[in-house]
């Protein structure tokens, strides 16, 4: 014997129907956090950002930067 049963509800319903916790606020928050997280991201990829925080690792980055660049364009120099 087979027996099919459907049962149409929200996911919320079905939630408390099985007695699990609502984690509605939780996800909202991890949301939120990503968001902002995100949002600080993409302030370090300004150019001027970017140049000013790589700037304090000093010249042998400028040095690395340089090599990385020729090797980009393939410059032989």
């Amino acid at each position: 014997m087979k027996v099919n049963i459907e049962i149409d509800c929200s996911p919320e319903e079905a939630r408390a129907f099985m007695g699990l916790p609502d984690v509605s606020a939780f996800n909202q928050q991890m949301v939120e956090e990503m968001s902002a997280r995100m949002r600080e991201n993409i302030k370090q990829m300004e150019p001027e950002t970017f140049m000013r925080s790589m700037m304090s690792f000093g010249g042998e980055w400028q040095r690395q930067f340089m090599d990385m660049m020729q090797k980009a364009s393939g410059s032989k120099s």
